[in-house]
């Protein structure tokens, strides 16, 4: 591209970048996965060594990757790696995948959250259940959606999904400065919720060794009870490549961005894995199982009545912090697509004077919105969860790849521990690809679900292909 046109620039510093890091994992999942885990597990011991291991694995999958982002700084991250790897094709389904479901209906999630959790200090209009359920759509292999349910949430959320796109419209430093703020604000107040857990008087360390019923009697199967709550953390730890999406933004990003994705990931670890032993130190871990919001009901018992509002400002405090950390980062993807001229061409263009993708943060706002309406992101989410996790791996196989691709090019850093490390990390991701798979064929013939939640995921990614092919030709023909 020309100097005369508009460019994304580097503003983003160590702690920033660092921040984004942190406050793109840290979301709602610390809040609602340690209650699901404890019914799945049942052991205390097992609870956290799952949110260590899964942390572990996460941080292998960091460290994979830094070497990669320092080799390869562009704006869009993983695109772009996959673009290096493996070629256009495969970097574009992974491109696809993130603007059609994964990202979008991530920011959807994560911005829809909040609104519920604004009911808890203002309650939101919403329609009669009849009105509600007369308005509905059938969408094959999902069913009928409903978009007035719960309207009043759904437009907090599309108004805050258009905020925050504002805030990331006018400079990435800014929408920065916001996620550093948030970040520290968030972490801060968990870190409050673990002291007042642990000064409750009434709380005890021999919770950490009391199992619960289930688990005494033999109810729980221990692989599958692990594998589940494994996935479960690592719903909660997910996000932590969102950075290498703005590299490109980043300065001196061979530096920052692999220091950022330790250091980042290592905190994170350390303030699951502290606010898990609180939770255990408040209530048993059967106590922990029977609770739908474990996190308020902690903050009730250890704070008292205070604790429920504490938590609800809490999840909302991180799920802001996310959404906006999510919405800057992911539009990158689109915005590197575009550049490719394998994305519709507008989406490429650089605000003339704030310098952030701005055509494509509208356009992530604006599906995010349709799917914010629909009510279908946690469905479709859950259904891409799968391919993401191919995509993961995929990713740590780069790092051979590009080692015998570009045995010469420079590398600022090299994953410590290579080979060992990006193998732990691409057999876990097989192990959890091949298990999720299995289970979700297993409650298929059970009758459990009426569709295979996996297989459908990898179908939505495969409706990229044409897609792929159609701008691929319009680029051939433009030259």
């Amino acid at each position: 591209m020309s100097d005369k046109f508009p460019k994304l620039i580097p503003q983003l510093g160590f702690v920033t970048t660092l921040a984004i890091v942190v406050g793109a994992v840290i979301g709602s999942g610390i809040f609602k996965k340690p209650a699901f885990m404890a019914v799945h597990l049942g052991s205390p011991e097992w609870l956290i060594a799952i949110w260590v291991i899964a942390g572990l694995l996460t941080l292998f999958g960091a460290l994979t990757n830094a070497e990669i982002a320092s080799m390869i700084t562009a704006t869009g991250g993983q695109y772009v790696f996959f673009q290096r790897m493996y070629g256009d094709l495969v970097a574009y389904l992974y491109g696809w995948a993130i603007f059609a479901v994964i990202q979008t209906g991530s920011i959807a999630s994560i911005t829809y959250v909040f609104s519920e959790y604004t009911q808890f200090f203002i309650q939101l209009p919403r329609f009669s259940t009849e009105i509600e359920q007369t308005w509905r759509v059938f969408l094959p292999a999902i069913g009928y959606i409903y978009p007035l349910e719960n309207i009043g949430v759904k437009f907090l959320t599309i108004f805050v999904i258009s905020g925050l796109t504002a805030v990331n419209y006018y400079g990435v430093k800014f929408s920065g400065t916001v996620s550093a703020s948030f970040t520290f604000m968030k972490v801060a107040a968990i870190l409050l919720l673990v002291l007042f857990c642990f000064s409750f008087s009434g709380g005890s360390f021999e919770n950490l060794s009391k199992p619960s019923s289930a688990y005494l009697s033999g109810e729980i199967s221990f692989f599958s009870g692990f594998m589940v709550a494994l996935a479960g953390a690592f719903w909660a730890y997910d996000g932590w490549n969102n950075i290498t999406y703005i590299a490109g933004e980043v300065r001196n990003p061979s530096r920052n961005i692999p220091l950022a994705l330790g250091v980042g990931t290592l905190i994170i670890i350390t303030v699951y894995v502290l606010i898990n032993i609180a939770f255990i130190y408040v209530m048993p871990i059967e106590q922990m199982a029977q609770s739908s919001l474990v996190a308020a009901d902690a903050a009730t018992i250890s704070m008292g009545a205070i604790g429920g509002a504490f938590v609800a400002a809490a999840v909302m405090i991180s799920t802001f912090g996310t959404a906006n950390g999510t919405i800057l980062a992911s539009a990158r993807v689109h915005f590197a697509m575009a550049s490719d001229n394998l994305f519709f061409k507008s989406i490429a263009k650089v605000h003339p004077k704030w310098h952030t993708p701005s055509s494509s943060l509208i356009l992530q706002a604006v599906w995010a919105s349709a799917l914010v309406l629909s009510g279908t992101f946690d469905i479709l989410t859950d259904m891409l969860i799968f391919v993401s996790w191919i995509f993961y791996a995929a990713g740590a196989a780069g790092v051979f790849v590009l080692r015998r691709k570009y045995p010469d090019v420079k590398r600022s850093y090299r994953v410590w521990g290579y080979p060992v490390i990006p193998l732990l990390f691409i057999s876990f991701s097989i192990i959890y690809v091949v298990f999720t798979l299995y289970n979700d064929i297993q409650m298929f013939i059970e009758g459990r679900t009426h569709l295979i939640n996996s297989l459908f995921g990898i179908f939505l990614c495969l409706i990229g292909i044409p897609l792929y092919y159609y701008f691929n030709k319009k680029r051939s023909k433009n030259g």
